[in-house]
């Protein structure tokens, strides 16, 4: 079969391509950048932006399924450059898939979604959308989200998925920001440090979505349905503790209130959206120290009941490869 994926050249994009490559499936990449190491595998690059309705329309012709992947991720940055990423790209896609009769779409959404300003501990997928976001990554990822699962199932049968804190070799945002930061000592336990979170191991993420497609083959009930994909809890300020011993850099013991980070990021964010700077981030954005502090870890049951999804790759041995690894 044809498979299309937008951000295929990216961390869990190219760990989706090469489950869908295993499978004998052709495999056509749509991404800004140029990906030698996708054309090495033989997949069909096209460079292209998610806002560029013609181009997409063309290149998901004959195609029989679409993993929509790609989105800005940031900290900062313009609403409406998230909104044009986010929402207007996954417009686009869903109009692709209209006009050209393709009948599965596998979104990658996050569980941020449904983060407001509280813990989320063991909560499900009835957790609803909170009422407001300081987050405008995840204010227009659930936007993004909402349009996929009302879909008409008869023509479109889409499935959302929410990993969580994705970790794994060839990873360039979340763990090797972490290891610069504490490197330059400017990091710090965030309230109690005892917060739990869900970590996912990036091949056990890939292969959640390669059981999403099978799942909407068999025509299992999962049209228009969200799944939270995660692997946990773990102490969250343990877990990055490890990873830092494991790379020789002193761990982290010192602690900041969370009211005084979270208002510290307030304050950065005021002066930031003052001052017209948006192509850098803030030292802390309120988001970031809600993230750093509370818990965030998921119930997977209906993942594993209606996916027949299960890790296949423990925490332990996915922190073992990680280092295993050359990262920094």
């Amino acid at each position: 079969m044809k498979a299309f994926i937008t951000g295929g050249g990216g961390f869990l994009g190219t760990y989706i391509v090469k489950e869908l490559l295993k499978e004998g499936h052709e495999v056509i990449s749509y991404s800004r950048g140029h990906y030698p190491h996708l054309e090495e595998l033989g997949v069909h690059c096209i460079q292209g932006s998610l806002n560029d309705k013609e181009k997409i329309l063309k290149a998901t012709k004959g195609i029989d399924v679409i993993f929509h992947t790609a989105s800005k991720v940031a900290m900062w940055g313009k609403y409406e450059d998230f909104h044009q990423t986010n929402v207007v790209g996954t417009q686009n896609i869903l109009f692709a898939c209209k006009e050209n009769q393709i009948k599965h779409l596998i979104y990658t959404s996050t569980p941020s979604v449904v983060f407001g300003k509280d813990s989320l501990s063991g909560v499900d997928e009835k957790t609803p959308y909170p009422k407001n976001s300081v987050s405008r990554y995840a204010k227009t990822k659930a936007i993004a989200e909402d349009l996929v699962l009302k879909t008409d199932k008869s023509q479109l049968k889409a499935v959302s998925l929410r990993p969580h804190l994705i970790f794994g070799p060839g990873d360039k945002n979340l763990i090797p920001r972490l290891l610069d930061r504490a490197r330059k000592k400017k990091l710090k336990i965030i309230g109690s440090g005892l917060n739990q979170v869900d970590v996912l191991y990036v091949e056990n993420a890939a292969k959640a979505h390669i059981k999403a497609w099978h799942a909407l083959l068999e025509n299992k009930p999962v049209a228009g349905e969200a799944f939270f994909i995660g692997q946990g809890p773990v102490k969250l300020w343990s877990f990055i503790n490890e990873i830092l011993a494991k790379k020789d850099i002193q761990i982290i013991e010192k602690k900041i209130p969370f009211t005084l980070t979270y208002t510290i990021g307030g304050v950065f964010e005021l002066l930031y959206q003052i001052f017209g700077i948006f192509k850098s981030d803030p030292p802390m954005t309120r988001f970031v120290a809600l993230q750093l502090n509370c818990d965030h870890y998921f119930n997977h049951q209906k993942a594993h009941q209606l996916l027949g999804w299960k890790p296949e790759i423990s925490i332990e041995e996915g922190l073992s490869r990680l280092v295993a690894s050359e990262f920094n």
